[in-house]
């Protein structure tokens, strides 16, 4: 580790390897390479002269990149792809003439953009897919536990830990949903030339359509695609990328609402973090555990919001068939949001694994204002005895307000409970009141919601990727 020199936290201390390496120095500079060879393969087999010699040389040196004449060469020509098919041929002395033939830089560069971003993007769904599973467990080990719910953080009708967990793992399902839909759209850009009008090929091919038409074909099934670009300038749009990072914004965003719930629900003491056995908290305070997991996943959630506003720019200023304004950006932008929300996934599977309940604080926060919710369902038996429901609603608006009163401003229990048993006009005794006011009579269907969901919707999707199940993560930090 270079000390003395700045390095991107993304990768010294939260992506992953694997996804750092999508986006190496090493799989840019290989892809090129791949992308020459299908490119003379399919000049080959299509009729042009290029021996089968000259692609075995290229092939010999895919993956050993002469770099120091690369970087050499491009502090003299400042164009980092000549560069690259210069060094390529001082290892390929036969193919030398035939490589890159026909294309400009955008056949390397952005053919390779999409395979990179593609691949990203299916690492992203293997832990997406294994970070639906774990939460669908959580969901299913808790969907019959009542919790306090609440509005606007305000309590409200009573819900149960794993129907509360359903809504994140929903909101997982439809970041799920978008994803699969981005990459069945992915599309190689082909060889489409300066302007996008494959000028260049029809020299070379002298004016066979078809040929031409077959090249871009065979290139995209040489390196894995069904289908290229139909129409482009010299680049593919640049809405693919903006498409390609609200997609991952969406999953920031899915990961944001899980950490900020969670960091609430830590403050309550009802549901915390993993929190390990020699963790420090705070310097100052060494009793605290601070949410610092979830709070990670926020930050690293707001970066890639932001981040996502790049490519949409960038998109709108293309200056027709293309300018140059988005290399750079497009350098910093891309990477960056894959490897933010992949840390983001590794942070968010890391903290549902090790979820900690406390059922009895649960039990205990929801008891306390269960009392006020259940003053209807009081009347209602109260009427069956005999009450009026009128004079029965008076009296429970004035008790209701004094038991309020009395937390708030006392600081003390509340005792509606006993203040309904004693008024007479009830006909009801204690017992009576908290056999109502048993938690599991107010939480409607959600075990049975949390049930049909996993078993509906989520199940399904657990079969048809049951090889990306149980990814293992690290936390650096």
């Amino acid at each position: 580790m270079m000390n003395d020199t700045y390095q991107s936290p993304l990768c010294s201390r939260y992506a992953s390897p694997e996804m750092q390496h999508i986006f190496s120095n090493d799989k840019k500079f290989t892809t090129w390479r791949r992308l020459w060879i299908a490119l003379a393969e399919a000049e080959k087999e299509l009729g042009l002269p290029i021996t089968d010699e000259q692609i075995a040389e290229l092939k010999a040196h895919v993956d050993d990149i002469n770099y120091d004449v690369a970087i050499k060469r491009e502090k003299e020509v400042r164009h980092d792809v000549m560069s690259h098919v210069y060094a390529y041929g001082q290892q390929c002395p036969k193919a030398k003439g035939i490589i890159h033939l026909g294309a400009t830089s955008c056949y390397v560069g952005d053919n390779t953009d999409i395979i990179i971003m593609t691949e990203g993007l299916r690492l992203i769904r293997k832990k997406l897919v294994s970070l639906i599973g774990e939460l669908a467990k959580f969901a299913m080990e808790y969907k019959d536990l009542p919790t306090l719910a609440f509005t606007h953080f305000q309590p409200a009708q009573p819900t149960t830990v794993g129907k509360r967990a359903s809504l994140w793992l929903y909101d997982l399902v439809l970041d799920l949903n978008e994803l699969e839909f981005r990459l069945d759209n992915m599309r190689l850009l082909g060889c489409k030339g300066t302007t996008g009008t494959q000028a260049s090929f029809m020299e070379l091919f002298e004016g066979d359509h078809e040929k031409i038409r077959a090249l871009d074909k065979k290139i995209a099934e040489k390196m894995g695609f069904a289908e290229t670009q139909p129409v482009s300038g010299q680049t593919y749009s640049r809405k693919v990328d903006s498409f390609v990072l609200n997609t991952l914004s969406g999953i920031a965003q899915s990961a944001m609402k899980f950490s900020n719930d969670l960091r609430l629900l830590q403050h309550l003491k009802e549901v915390e973090e993993p929190f390990e056995k020699n963790q420090i908290g705070s310097s100052a305070m060494a009793y605290k555990r601070n949410p610092m997991r979830s709070e990670r996943i926020s930050s690293l959630a707001r970066y890639v919001f932001i981040d996502a506003l790049n490519p949409a720019v960038t998109a709108s200023t293309q200056w027709f068939e293309r300018t140059l304004d988005d290399s750079a950006n497009k350098r910093i932008s891309v990477p960056e949001a894959f490897l933010a929300v992949d840390a983001i996934l590794n942070l968010y599977i890391n903290v549902v694994d090790g979820l900690v309940v406390y059922p009895k604080v649960i039990e205990q926060h929801l008891r306390k204002e269960l009392p006020f919710m259940a003053t209807e369902n009081i009347m209602m038996d109260a009427v069956k005895l005999g009450g009026d429901r009128q004079e029965l609603h008076e009296h429970v608006r004035q008790h209701s307000m004094a038991a309020a009163r009395r937390v708030k401003e006392e600081g003390l229990e509340n005792d509606l409970v006993d203040r309904i048993a004693g008024d007479p006009i009830f006909g009801m005794t204690k017992e009576d009141i908290l056999r109502i006011l048993e938690p599991a009579n107010f939480v409607g269907r959600s075990g049975k919601q949390v049930e049909e969901f996993v078993s509906e919707t989520v199940q399904p999707i657990l079969d048809k990727y049951a090889d990306d199940l149980g990814v293992q993560v690290e936390i650096n930090v």
